[in-house]
C-alpha cells in the first residue's frame, strides 16, 4: 500500500498515518499500558526462544551463563553462546560425519514473538475498553428525543458537548417563549412570555403588565392582541391569553424545579434589551434565595428563587429557565447588579411554584399564601437598647391577629421572635419571608423570647384569603397622602397593610430603612423588563 493517499477531494496526496484511539481521559492510557504489556512479554517469550537447547548433561558453565542472562539484559550476539567465549583448552566438538552444517541449529521464533506481542497487546486494550463500556465511563447515553410539533424530531443528549446539548434545547425551547409588549401611560415596555397550553395562556412576570394599558405578543414574528386573565402581584406571577385565531403554538414542556441541584445546567430564553428569540447558558448557582422588593402594588415576596449565572437582563422576565432537558424549571425574573444590566446574578421563579399560582389564575381561584397572623417590627442595637429588650435582633410582635395561627399556638404580644424550624430570624422581614416560603397547612416550630426566657411554639400555618380582601377594601379607599395611608392601615391597632402580614408604623419605617441601607454601596436588583 502506498504511504500516501488522496485529501476527500481526490487532489492533494496526504500522508498516512495509523489510527489512534480517540483521546478520551483514561482511555488512551489504559490503551498505552495493555499494548506496552503485551509487546514486552512477546519480547521476552523472543528471548527465550532464542536461547541455545542444552539437554541436562550440559556444561556447569552454560547453566550459569543462562541463569545470568535475565530479564532486561542485552541479547545474545547471533552466532555466539550467550555469555561464553572460546578458551584455550576447550576441544571442539566433532564434525557429522553426514557432511551437513558443522554449526549448531537454532529455532528462529522471532515471527512468533511478534505475532504474540501485537496480539497481547490488542487483547490489553480490548479487556479494558470492554472494562469502560460495561462501567459507563465511555459510551454512555442518556438521550432524550421529542417533537417539536412542527414535524421535526430532535435528541438531546446531556453527555455531549455543551453546545451540542445547548443547540437542540435552544430549538426546543424557542417555539415556547414569546416577547411581550405593553403601552402605559407612561410610554411602552418589553418583556418576554412561556406558553402554557393550546388555549394561548401564557405566563409572565406581574411587573411586565402592570398598568398596562394595552398587551401584544410577538409569536413566531407574528403580533397578537393579549388580554389579562389575572395575577398575583405579591408573587409577580401574571398569566394573559391570546387570541391565536386559528393558529397552532407549542406549549412549553414543565419540569420539576424540585429536583434542581446547584451546578445543574440551565438556559435563560427571552428578549432581553429587545433582542427577541435569545439564549444564555449557565448553572445553577445557589437555591433558596429570599428577597422582598417594594412595588406600587406592595411589597412583592419573593421566595426560594433559583440564583443562577446565565443571563437575565432587561427584557428577559417572564421568559423561560429551562434544563438540559428543555423543560420549564423557572421563570426569570431579576438580576443583581451594580449597573443597569446582568453582572453574574440572575433569579428566577421556581417552575413548580409559578405553574401552580398559574393553575389558580387561569381556573378564576384566589391565590393564597401561608399566612401567620402577627404585626412585627425589627428588632435592631439601638431600639434594643431603648427599650431594654433581652435580644439585639430580631422580630419584636406589635400585634397578634384574633383568631389567627400564632395566637391559637400561644404567641403574645410583645414576645420577640428569634427562629423558626432551627433557622435565625434577624429582622421582621426576614420572618415573613421565612413563612412565605413555606406551605398552607405546615406546622412549623417558633422560637421566641418573652422577657429573659426563651420558649417554643408550634404554630400551623393557615392562609391569607380573608386578609387579602381587607386588603382590597383598604386600597380601594381614597388616600390623601402617605401619611393618611400610614394611619388608615395601622393607626387603629389592626396592624394590617398592602403586603399582605400586616405591620404597624414603626415597621413600615424600620423596614424603608432597611431596604435603604441594604442598597446604599451594595447590590441592587433590577427587573428583567
Amino acid at each position: 500500500m502506498s504511504e500516501y493517499m488522496n485529501d476527500a477531494e481526490g487532489t492533494q496526496p496526504t500522508q498516512q498515518r495509523p489510527a489512534q484511539p480517540t483521546a478520551q481521559p483514561g482511555y488512551q492510557d489504559g490503551y498505552q499500558r495493555g499494548a506496552q504489556a503485551g509487546y514486552e512479554a512477546g519480547f521476552h517469550a523472543g528471548q527465550t526462544a532464542q536461547q541455545p537447547r542444552v539437554d541436562a548433561a550440559g556444561s556447569g558453565a552454560e547453566d550459569a551463563d543462562r541463569s545470568a542472562w535475565g530479564v532486561g539484559s542485552v541479547p545474545p550476539i547471533p552466532g555466539q553462546q550467550p555469555g561464553h567465549a572460546p578458551k584455550s583448552g576447550d576441544v571442539a566438538a566433532p564434525a557429522p560425519t553426514d557432511g551437513s552444517d558443522p554449526k549448531p541449529k537454532r529455532e528462529h521464533r522471532g515471527a512468533k514473538a511478534l505475532i504474540l506481542g501485537v496480539a497481547g497487546g490488542v487483547i490489553g486494550a480490548g479487556l479494558l475498553t470492554g472494562a469502560l463500556l460495561a462501567t459507563g465511563v465511555v459510551g454512555k447515553s442518556g438521550a432524550t428525543t421529542f417533537d417539536t410539533g412542527a414535524n421535526q424530531a430532535i435528541t438531546i443528549n446531556p453527555n455531549d458537548e455543551s453546545t451540542t446539548t445547548a443547540t437542540a434545547v435552544a430549538a426546543k425551547a424557542l417555539p415556547s417563549v414569546v416577547t411581550v409588549n405593553v403601552t402605559t401611560s407612561d410610554g411602552e415596555g418589553l418583556g418576554s412570555g412561556v406558553i402554557y397550553d393550546t388555549d394561548g395562556d401564557i405566563i409572565t412576570n406581574n411587573h411586565v403588565i402592570e398598568d398596562a394599558e394595552s398587551i401584544t405578543v410577538t409569536i413566531d414574528g407574528k403580533s397578537y392582541d393579549a388580554t389579562l386573565v389575572g395575577t398575583d402581584a405579591s408573587s409577580d406571577i401574571a398569566v394573559i391569553k391570546v387570541d391565536l385565531q386559528g393558529a397552532s403554538v407549542t406549549p412549553m414542556e414543565i419540569g420539576d424545579s424540585s429536583a434542581l441541584q446547584v451546578g445543574d445546567w440551565v438556559m435563560s430564553v427571552g428578549s432581553p434589551f429587545g433582542l427577541e428569540q435569545s439564549v444564555s447558558q449557565g448553572i445553577v448557582s445557589a437555591l433558596t434565595r429570599n428577597e422582598l422588593l417594594e412595588g406600587s402594588s406592595g411589597n412583592t415576596l419573593y421566595t426560594n428563587l433559583i440564583q443562577v449565572d446565565a443571563s437575565i437582563n432587561p427584557g428577559n422576565s417572564g421568559g423561560a429557565l429551562v434544563n438540559s432537558k428543555g423543560r420549564l424549571v423557572g421563570i426569570c425574573t431579576l438580576y443583581s447588579s451594580d449597573t443597569e444590566s446582568f453582572a453574574g446574578i440572575g433569579f428566577a421563579i421556581p417552575g413548580n411554584y409559578a405553574t401552580k399560582v398559574a393553575d389558580k389564575i387561569i381556573k378564576g381561584e384566589t391565590v393564597t399564601h401561608a399566612h401567620i397572623g402577627l404585626s412585627m417590627q425589627t428588632v435592631n442595637a439601638q431600639n434594643a437598647k431603648v427599650n431594654k429588650l433581652s435580644v439585639s435582633q430580631g422580630a419584636y410582635v406589635a400585634d397578634v391577629t384574633e383568631g389567627g395561627p400564632a395566637e391559637a399556638a400561644g404567641i403574645q404580644k410583645g414576645d420577640i421572635i428569634i427562629g423558626m424550624d432551627g433557622a435565625q430570624i434577624t429582622s421582621a422581614d426576614a420572618m415573613i419571608l421565612a413563612v412565605r416560603s413555606r406551605e398552607i397547612g405546615d406546622t412549623v416550630k417558633v422560637t421566641v423570647m418573652r422577657g429573659d426566657q426563651q420558649m417554643d411554639f408550634d404554630v400551623t400555618l393557615d392562609d391569607d384569603e380573608e386578609l387579602q380582601k381587607q386588603q382590597e377594601e383598604e386600597r380601594n379607599q381614597p388616600k390623601s397622602d402617605i401619611n393618611d395611608y400610614l394611619q388608615n392601615n395601622n393607626g387603629d391597632g389592626s396592624g394590617n397593610s398592602g403586603n399582605g402580614y400586616g405591620y404597624d408604623n414603626d415597621f413600615l419605617e424600620e423596614l424603608q430603612e432597611y431596604l435603604n441601607q441594604r442598597n446604599n454601596g451594595q447590590r441592587t436588583y433590577g427587573f428583567g423588563d
